[in-house]
């Protein structure tokens, strides 16, 4: 059984320096606590692997306005005029990474897998000081996995022993992530009793999980 935790005591385990992948879409299905208790703790020098960084104001954009981030891991930027400036700036190192290239990079982070292979970025900047390998006369970009120190992840539901569902595009990025840090913090939406969430339903099993996050009262 896991002890739930208040979220300052889960931002005290993200130390400054750390790598963390933050699951979410657009701040859809992102750890909307943690995030907010990583602002307050004062969080520096992180290194953020997530899918995009939001807006300002919303999800991972208020560590971006926040100034906790040293270097950014996404696919998209475009919607946030706070990233935009301060990698122009050069206050922030951005590495642009296709979607489905990130996705896989982290999964291959997560099930141990020495990186993958992709057409997609042949021929253009993101192939730049990449190993191109040839497989049946086609050209693969070979991708490096993804591994972090933190994984923040939002789910559904959580029971007392860390097993996790979701719920809708929450699933995107979320489960893959559990898979791919050596810390794992579930934010929950609830906390159900042992056996609430069938066996089927369970999309990360709870000996992923390190911690979950209590409820707010």
């Amino acid at each position: 059984m896991k002890h739930a935790i208040k979220a300052e005591e889960a931002a005290a385990m993200v130390p400054d320096g750390a790598s963390v992948l933050i699951g979410g879409f657009m701040a859809v299905g992102s750890p909307h606590r943690l995030i907010d208790a990583l602002v307050a703790r004062g969080a520096r020098n992180l290194t953020i692997i997530a899918n995009d960084t939001a807006m300002p104001g919303k999800g991972i954009g208020k560590l971006i306005s926040a100034g906790a981030a040293r270097k950014v891991i996404a696919s998209h930027i475009g919607l946030n005029p706070e990233t935009q400036a301060q990698m122009i700036a050069g206050t922030l190192e951005v590495e642009l990474v296709p979607q489905g290239t990130l996705v896989e990079r982290i999964r291959a982070g997560g099930t141990g897998l020495g990186g993958v292979l992709t057409p997609t970025g042949i021929g253009t900047l993101v192939a730049e000081g990449k190993e191109v390998i040839e497989v049946d006369g086609r050209p693969f970009l070979l991708e490096r996995p993804i591994h972090a120190d933190v994984a923040l992840i939002a789910s559904r539901q959580a029971d007392y022993v860390g097993n996790l569902d979701y719920s809708l595009t929450a699933h995107n990025f979320n489960p893959i992530m559990a898979l791919a840090a050596t810390l794992v913090i579930a934010e929950p939406q609830v906390i159900v009793p042992v056996g609430v969430i069938p066996p089927d339903a369970v999309k990360t099993p709870g000996i992923l999980v390190d911690h979950i996050l209590a409820r707010e009262v």
